[in-house]
């Protein structure tokens, strides 16, 4: 089995190059299963049920959020009844939404998408850890093959989570930081891990917004709008391959293509 994992996607640049890269990589690697962090993915902040639409449209199997979760609140009309849309497992409790959910696809086993966020760095939520392992024991129960989002700041806490979870999840991919690192690996007890899968979004940028506004926002410290970026954009992903019969990882490889944008 192929899973395609897409790093955050950045407004409507990103939106535009999964629709027209995501059904190449389909052909290309015989992808089985696609997955993207779309906190970002509207306007550069949040998801709304038309850009969520976009993206299913476009390839993707499930969605994944993060801290931008309930920035545009039209997500509250989909959220609770939208099972390929995730947000973060540990928000407190009573949060609209799911944290997890199990997909069936006809001639393959049951696929698990688990969706966590970190807090170093960010705001004070749940504790990801413990909200992973009570997921993760809950999903073992259905199947063996189960992809996390650690959506976090910290390098640190998404190696922390791999390594916590190694032998009990498929993959752990992390999200969150626009920039893709260079550290894939299988852990010893079979998950793969990718600290950043980087992003869907305009090249020539910071992070997928424009280059000056930034630059006069460190250099003034004066408030600034940060509009996303043309051009070129850049879509970084990570494939992982997986066995079947024991939900260990195989194989995972850096995606990363250019689309005229």
């Amino acid at each position: 089995m192929r899973i395609l994992f897409i790093g955050d996607i950045v407004g409507k640049p990103g939106r535009h190059a999964v629709q027209a890269i995501v059904p190449q990589l389909v052909q290309e690697y015989s992808l089985d299963f696609v997955i993207a962090n779309g906190e970002n993915a509207a306007g550069g902040a949040g998801l709304t049920p038309d850009t969520a639409e976009e993206l299913f449209g476009g390839g993707v199997d499930v969605i994944t959020m993060g801290d931008h979760t309930w920035d545009q609140k039209e997500i509250l009309q989909i959220i609770d009844r939208e099972p390929r849309l995730l947000r973060p497992a540990n928000f407190p409790q009573g949060t609209p939404g799911n944290g997890a959910a199990v997909y069936d696809r006809e001639g393959l086993p049951p696929i698990a998408v688990l969706n966590v966020m970190g807090r170093t760095f960010m705001r004070a939520i749940d504790c990801p850890f413990r909200a992973a392992l009570e997921e993760v024991e809950k999903l073992r129960a259905q199947t063996s093959i189960i992809l996390v989002d650690m959506h976090a700041e910290a390098t640190s806490e998404k190696i922390a989570m791999g390594r916590f979870l190694d032998g009990k999840v498929t993959a752990v991919v992390g999200t969150h930081t626009h920039v893709q690192t260079a550290d894939e690996q299988i852990f010893p007890n079979g998950t793969a891990f990718l600290c950043d899968a980087g992003m869907c979004g305009p090249k020539e940028s910071v992070l997928g917004r424009e280059i000056a506004p930034i630059l006069e926002r460190y250099l003034t410290q004066m408030p600034k709008r940060f509009d996303i970026a043309d051009g070129p954009v850049q879509f970084n992903g990570a494939l992982i391959e997986v066995d079947e019969a024991t939900g260990k990882a195989t194989g995972i490889q850096r995606i990363n293509a250019v689309h005229p944008g």
